[in-house]
């Protein structure tokens, strides 16, 4: 069985590393990544659209400048775009989710099996957290490089608002966004993970230190004590 104190620092780091799952599953899930707002030159009148969306769905709103409702329609984002680099950067941010998702789920894993036994294999210990915890870190830190490099750089809203809009649009005369909550999560994320490598690397450090000290006075006693 493991010490009080080993199964108390693992279990602060499975609570962080358990958060981390659950905010991963409602940033995949939410649809409030971005908002945007876009104004198209129309054949009349200038047409203003309201986009709001995530990584799966979002919901398009347009309106004439007179004050005219033109409707409002849900679209799926994967559907909705003819770019094909749009596409591929979408489905891109998808999968490293996905992937920080299951790193995870292996950190709660890991951090739980530690702090409920002592594993023989090194692997599963505290070296097993530091990869799990430091490679979903740094899939959500290229998740939150790469959504808004798809909206800033590539046109994503543009894209969306092209082909997931009912009427016909033309050309586009300025677009302003503003990143949602889901987006935001993943600051969270990243923090979670750090707190879990932290209070595993104190204890990790601690544990050493003990062994070094328990050493010391072998390794400082005469040589003739030692002999006997």
């Amino acid at each position: 069985m493991p010490s009080r104190k080993k199964s108390s620092m693992f279990g602060s780091s499975f609570c962080a590393c358990v958060s981390s799952l659950v905010l991963v599953c409602v940033v995949l899930a939410s649809p409030a990544w971005v908002s945007s707002q876009l104004r198209f030159s129309g054949a009349v009148s200038n047409i203003s659209v309201s986009l709001s969306y995530g990584l799966f769905s979002g919901t398009c709103e347009q309106s004439v400048e007179a004050g005219l409702q033109l409707g409002q329609n849900t679209f799926q984002v994967t559907d909705a775009l003819d770019s094909a680099s749009s596409r591929n950067l979408n489905i891109a941010t998808m999968v490293l989710l996905v992937l920080a998702l299951l790193c995870s789920l292996l950190s709660s894993a890991f951090t739980c099996t530690n702090a409920v036994s002592n594993p023989y294999q090194t692997f599963l210990g505290p070296l097993g957290v530091y990869t799990w915890n430091s490679v979903c870190g740094v899939l959500i830190l290229l998740a939150m490089i790469l959504f808004p490099v798809n909206v800033q750089g590539n046109g994503l809203s543009e894209h969306l608002a092209r082909g997931g809009c009912s009427s016909p649009l033309q050309t586009l005369l300025g677009s302003k966004h503003s990143y949602g909550y889901s987006y935001w999560i993943m600051l969270l994320i990243l923090f979670l993970n750090i707190a879990s490598l932290t209070i595993i690397y104190f204890y990790d450090h601690a544990t050493y230190s003990k062994k070094k000290e328990q050493e010391r006075p072998i390794e400082n006693a005469p040589k003739d004590v030692i002999l006997f």
